[in-house]
């Protein structure tokens, strides 16, 4: 009997433990209720409760913070800024949550364009897990295209880089909430617009570079080697007609961001592909340039300098390779649909040398079944380190977009570590008693190496909020998969930008980092990496409660062995005592 309730046990934990599926399920109602509209344009903890809230743009004139919540719908529409709040004829083209006047309390930057191409930047005040609306800072200078936010001086306070003229980049610092203007880089070389410049790690030493795409076509990065920029290579674009924004992820695993491109090699993008190319390599292989389905061909819907074509990343599937949205169009019949590209191992010859190339899911229906999608990004909706998505869909009675939120109901028991770094302003002791949660930092950089169920060393990385501009949607955390792998992190790595003249690496390590947990690191202060600290939380994995139910089965039935046996010798104990009373007592005469 023990042998035959052993075995099911296991055959249960087989069959559950490795089910395995790509099932996605429409869970916008119980996410927004009935104001499911608008274009999802960022995402940060604003109030401080460790839960990532939504910040949406209505009719490109007003933005609406929906924050998390514990009852459905489980985004409210909480914080508002109006038309009212802006300058007249302010169209609202970008929006960079962050922490820019260094109180540890979020504020909100808009860019706009008010009756110009040029772009302005008005900033929003945090204010007690609200908004001052009635006092904003309008830039004195304007830009010829939305800014990058990084940290250019690694005072972990965000900096504003931008081109105020084809020729000429300049850093705005906000020091007392009062913008000081200076020349940010020695160079002449003309922006592109729509850019895809990015502040990240580019030669594996934790500490954030500067990546630059010009109008020749080319691709600039400077190196921060001693906490000032210093130009290091300059590659070209592949030979296509059209270039996409440039992406950078650990595309193979390697510990090093690969620089990653969508393109199109004639004018309408009926022939797409994908390139790669590795840090200081000029390079560039395809991993993704079959857009054939039967007999039905897909390509890439070319960008505008309000939409540009863009890849969105994300470990969909926990297995440490990250994985991509995409909008594709039909070449026949111009429907556009969101589809999602699987990071696997290549299968031919073009992308040998990297190892990993991407297929195209044509058979998510989910996907599918939404009509005129213009974006496609992930979130982690339930806050379970599983990347759910959002895709942003066009109706012809709307004026804006209609948002679709698609539960990710991967059940396969894969592993991850989910890691938030904060600014480090301040831990225990931040002004007016705040909490430093809601922050958004750009720069910070992390990688783990651990050891796979087989013995191989593995290992992954990932910048935090490299990029800002035109809709980039990244997340304020990065979500690092371990695949099926349930052993401890060996050791996890976190660098954060260093301040010009320091050669010293601000980076520390931690090791024996348990799985399935979430890693909120406070680097404070900066110049002391031994005094970080980091809080974890655990979220519990499938097999956590595949286990948890084996252990009752097996003590439900020993119960039941005990309660058979206890009952059967209750049985035995009446049975003699009667037979004793019984018992002819030949003492007794």
């Amino acid at each position: 009997m023990w042998l035959f309730q052993t075995n099911h046990l296991a055959f249960l934990l087989l069959i559950f433990g490795q089910y395995n599926t790509f099932a996605l399920q429409d869970v916008t109602p119980e996410l927004f209720g009935s104001v499911k509209y608008g274009t999802v344009a960022a995402f940060g903890d604003f109030n401080s409760d460790k839960q990532t809230d939504i910040f949406i743009i209505r009719e490109q004139s007003e933005l609406v913070i929906f924050l998390a919540d514990s009852t459905s719908p489980y985004f409210k529409p909480k914080v508002k800024i109006s038309k009212d709040n802006l300058p007249e004829e302010a169209v609202i083209t970008s929006v960079v949550p962050g922490d820019y006047d260094g109180d540890s309390q979020m504020d909100v930057l808009l860019t706009a364009t008010i009756k110009s191409h040029q772009t302005t930047v008005i900033i929003f005040w945090g204010d007690n897990q609200t908004l001052d609306t009635g006092v904003s800072l309008l830039l004195n200078k304007t830009l010829i295209d939305e800014p990058l936010v990084m940290d250019f001086n690694g005072d972990m306070i965000p900096d504003i880089f931008g081109a105020v003229s084809l020729t000429s980049t300049e850093i705005c610092y906000l020091k007392n909430r009062t913008p000081v203007w200076q020349k940010a880089l020695n160079s002449t070389a003309k922006m592109r617009i729509p850019h895809s410049n990015a502040f990240i790690d580019l030669n594996k030493d934790f500490t954030a570079d500067l990546f630059l795409t010009t109008e020749e076509n080319k691709f600039e990065t400077w190196l921060n080697k001693d906490g000032t920029f210093t130009k290091a290579h300059v590659i070209p674009t592949p030979d296509v007609k059209i270039v996409g924004q440039s992406s950078f992820v650990d595309f193979d695993g390697d510990g090093y961001q690969d620089h990653l491109l969508p393109a199109c090699s004639d004018e309408i993008c009926h022939q797409s592909a994908i390139y790669l190319t590795k840090p200081g390599s000029e390079k560039w292989v395809p991993i993704l340039s079959d857009f054939r389905q039967k007999e039905t061909v897909w390509g890439f819907v070319p960008g505008s300098i309000n939409q540009p074509l863009v890849l969105h990343f994300g470990d969909y599937n926990l297995d440490g390779f990250p994985d991509a949205l995409v909008i594709l169009r039909n070449t026949s019949d111009s429907v556009q649909r969101a589809f999602l590209l699987e990071n696997v191992p290549c299968n031919n010859l073009s992308c040998a040398s990297v190892g990993r190339m991407f297929h195209i899911h044509w058979d998510q229906s989910d996907l599918g079944a939404i009509r005129n999608a213009v974006m496609a990004t992930f979130f982690d909706i339930y806050e379970d380190g599983i990347l759910d998505m959002f895709v942003l869909s066009k109706a012809e009675d709307q004026k804006d977009l209609m948002i679709h939120a698609l539960k990710n109901n991967f059940e396969a028991d894969a592993y991850f570590v989910k890691v938030m770094v904060l600014s480090g302003l301040c831990s225990n002791d931040c002004p007016e008693d705040v909490k430093p949660f809601g922050v958004n930092q750009p720069g910070p950089y992390v990688m783990y190496t651990t050891v796979d169920s087989n013995g191989y060393l593995k290992n992954a990385s990932a910048g935090q909020l490299s990029q800002s501009a035109h809709f980039s949607l990244q997340l304020p955390y990065t979500v690092l998969g371990l695949g099926r792998s349930a052993n401890f992190l060996d050791h996890l790595f976190v660098g954060i930008p260093r301040e010009p003249g320091n050669t010293d690496i601000r980076r520390q390590e931690w090791t024996a980092i348990i799985p399935n947990s979430q890693l909120i690191v406070i680097p404070f202060p900066h110049n002391s990496p031994r005094s970080w600290s980091a809080k974890l939380y655990l979220t519990p994995s499938n097999s956590v409660l595949l286990t948890a139910i084996a252990l009752i089965g097996v003590c439900v039935f020993i119960l039941v062995i005990i309660g058979i046996l206890h009952w059967k010798e209750k049985k035995a104990d009446d049975r003699e005592k009667r037979q004793e009373a019984h018992r002819f007592h030949f003492d007794a005469m």
